[in-house]
């Protein structure tokens, strides 16, 4: 990263760092907000990251900022996340005929845990910039906290929505008006939603 200033290194690691923490990148505002300087101070770092082919986004939406493989390349291990494909309902998550490879991602992007990744479909979260195409990295855990985005188990479907538990139910949200949510009170948490991968063709 040689090729970067100072401040483009801070803002390159506060942003992989949101999505760390988050699952989803930040917004120019909330980049400026971290920094104390103004939006379009803020734009100005993130096009020049972009021009560097460190990142890639698309500012006519609010958090398309993706990370692209140069950005990650100061890692020296990889680690082999298997990626289970789309569940059909009815069928087992973890089940052997679901495997369908590996995604290969830094260790220091993943933090510590075990992972497994699946095939995003749709677009019902995709005002948390998570669309249709999308590979969810998901670190296994059985528990959430309110606001998480998780991996839950309901009957025998498999979704991957916002937490929230409430006094008698747990809601899963969309986060896309066109959806309502789902209520309910036998749920499954497979794991918290760590990061997301784009291809490009």
């Amino acid at each position: 990263m040689k090729e970067l200033t100072k401040r483009q290194k801070e803002v390159l690691e506060f942003i992989k760092s949101y999505i760390e923490n988050h699952g989803y990148p930040p917004t120019i505002r909330e980049i400026g907000d971290n920094f104390g300087i103004s939006v379009r101070g803020s734009y100005d770092h993130v096009k020049a990251l972009e021009k560097k082919n460190f990142i890639k986004c698309n500012v006519k939406r609010s958090r398309a900022i993706e990370i692209l493989p140069k950005a990650l390349t100061d890692s020296k291990e990889v680690k082999k996340i298997p990626l289970l494909g789309n569940v059909a309902a009815g069928k087992p998550l973890f089940a052997e005929e679901n495997f369908e490879g590996f995604v290969e991602l830094p260790s220091n992007y993943l933090g510590k845990g075990r992972h497994f990744a699946l095939n995003v479909k749709g677009d019902s979260m995709k005002d948390a910039g998570i669309i249709d195409g999308d590979i969810a990295v998901v670190s296994y855990q059985n528990t959430a906290e309110n606001g998480d985005i998780v991996v839950a188990m309901i009957d025998d479907a498999v979704v991957l929505k916002k937490f929230y538990l409430e006094k008698n139910r747990v809601k899963l949200k969309s986060e896309n008006p066109n959806y309502l949510p789902i209520y309910t009170q036998d749920v499954r948490i497979l794991g918290k939603l760590s990061c997301i991968v784009r291809r490009y063709q």
